[in-house]
């Protein structure tokens, strides 16, 4: 049985989820990608959740207009890089590449967001490995690989056997927050909390983070509306 949708301009799919533990309905928002999940007690008629979403629908539609909405970033769209924006445009021969505020990437339109991807990808390692590795030294420990994810709950982490894992989108994000994430997955390696001693490392090898650190606290979220798949 399908999702239930509140009708409307847009409509808004619901996601329905029942639980055992919950002892009343309630809503929430994904600021990640906009979904909104209403969570019901399991015996409850689903009408009755559905009613109240739609005594929320005001409350609903505030919040994801706050949000913003998705781009999908494709020829004409615009998106951060280094935390500047950038628009998409259709270029020439076989290399993507970088203007003042354009980017051109070659091929057909209908690929160009998932080409985008693999070059943000590319340019997100470089910057990444090049962190890690400045900050590693002046560390005085070294990482034992590095890998690249889209995720959706961290921007990075770090194992117990000194593997560092990031979020490709920080190539999105200022210069400062890119290099503030490596150098505190960094400082893992030395102390595998947030303890006082961790937060002393990542401001010796660092510097002083607190700016860096509350700018991806604010925006960060907003980074997952940007979309780069394949147009059909």
């Amino acid at each position: 049985m399908p999702d239930p949708v509140l009708p409307g301009n847009p409509p808004i799919p619901l996601i329905l989820r029942r639980s055992a533990r919950a002892r009343r309905i309630s809503l929430r928002i994904s600021q990640l990608d906009g979904r909104v999940t209403l969570t019901m007690p399991k015996r409850l008629k689903e009408a009755e959740g559905i009613a109240f979403a739609r005594e929320k629908e005001a409350w609903i539609r505030q919040h994801l207009e706050a949000r913003g909405a998705d781009v999908l970033v494709g020829i004409g769209a615009e998106f951060p890089l280094g935390g500047r924006m950038l628009r998409v445009e259709a270029g020439q021969g076989r290399r993507v590449v970088l203007g003042t505020d354009t980017i051109s990437v070659p091929g057909p339109a209908a690929r160009v967001p998932t080409r985008l991807a693999a070059h943000l990808k590319e340019l997100a390692r470089d910057r990444l490995t090049g962190a890690c590795d400045d900050y590693s030294a002046l560390l005085g420990r070294p990482y034992s690989k590095l890998t690249l994810r889209d995720t959706r709950s961290r921007w990075g982490s770090c194992t117990s056997d000194g593997g560092l894992m990031f979020s490709w989108r920080l190539i999105l994000t200022p210069p400062d927050v890119l290099d503030y994430v490596a150098a505190h997955e960094v400082a893992h390696l030395a102390q595998m909390n947030h303890s006082p001693a961790f937060w002393a490392e990542v401001e010796r090898i660092y510097g002083p983070y607190q700016e860096a650190r509350g700018w991806l606290r604010t925006h960060g979220s907003d980074l997952h509306r940007f979309k780069f798949t394949a147009q059909t």
